[in-house]
C-alpha cells in the first residue's frame, strides 16, 4: 500500500493512512528549524521546576515591593485632601485628619498579614517591610502635622495648666505668625 492513498476502512469511503512504514530515515535527514534543539525537549523536570520556582520567587519579590510602595499613593492623596480641608476646625477637616491618623495605624498593625502571601525562602521581605513601615509612619506624621495646624495638639503650657494664660499669636509685618 502506498503512503497517502485513500483506503476503504470500516465502511468509510475515504481514510488516509499517515503511518510511515518505509525503511528510509527521511525524517532524520531533515534539519531542525533555527532556534530548535532536541536537547531542549530532553531537559529533565527538575530544571523546569527550578526555573518555575525562580520565576515565582521573582514575581513574589516584585509584588512585595509594589505592596510596600502603595502607601506612597495614599500619602499624596491624603495630603491633598488635608490641604483642601483647610486649616479651620470643622467637621470635615477633623474627619479627614482622624482618617489620616487611623489608616497608617491600622496598616502598621497588619504588616505581617499584608506580606504573608509573599513569604518564600528565596524572597527577602525585610526591605519591602521597612519601606512599608516608613511610608506609613510618614502618613502618621502628616496626620499629626494636620492636628497641629488645626490647633488640636497641646503644644503650649497653657494647654495643660488651666491657670496659665493661653498662647497669643503675634503677626509680623513681613507676614507669618509666632506664638508668644
Amino acid at each position: 500500500m502506498e503512503k497517502g492513498k485513500g483506503l476503504m476502512v470500516d465502511g468509510r469511503r475515504w481514510a488516509v493512512d499517515f503511518s510511515d512504514n518505509s525503511s528510509s530515515s527521511s525524517t532524520r535527514d531533515i534539519p531542525d528549524p533555527p532556534g530548535f534543539s532536541r536537547a531542549s525537549q530532553d531537559q529533565d523536570d527538575s530544571t523546569l521546576s527550578r526555573q518555575k520556582k525562580d520565576a515565582e520567587s521573582n514575581w513574589k519579590a516584585q509584588k512585595a515591593w509594589e505592596v510596600a510602595q502603595a502607601p506612597l499613593k495614599n500619602l499624596f492623596m491624603m495630603g491633598f485632601m488635608m490641604w483642601m480641608a483647610g486649616s479651620t476646625v470643622h467637621l470635615f477637616s477633623i474627619g479627614i485628619t482622624f482618617s489620616a491618623l487611623w489608616q497608617p495605624i491600622s496598616a502598621l498593625q497588619g504588616v505581617g498579614k499584608v506580606f504573608e502571601p509573599y513569604k518564600d525562602s528565596k524572597v527577602d521581605l525585610l526591605g519591602p517591610k521597612l519601606l512599608f513601615i516608613a511610608l506609613n509612619l510618614g502618613g502618621l506624621a502628616l496626620g499629626v502635622w494636620k492636628l497641629n495646624t488645626l490647633g488640636l495638639l497641646p503644644t503650649h503650657i497653657s494647654d495643660w495648666v488651666s491657670s496659665l494664660p493661653p498662647a497669643q499669636e503675634v503677626e509680623f509685618s513681613g507676614g507669618g505668625f509666632c506664638l508668644r
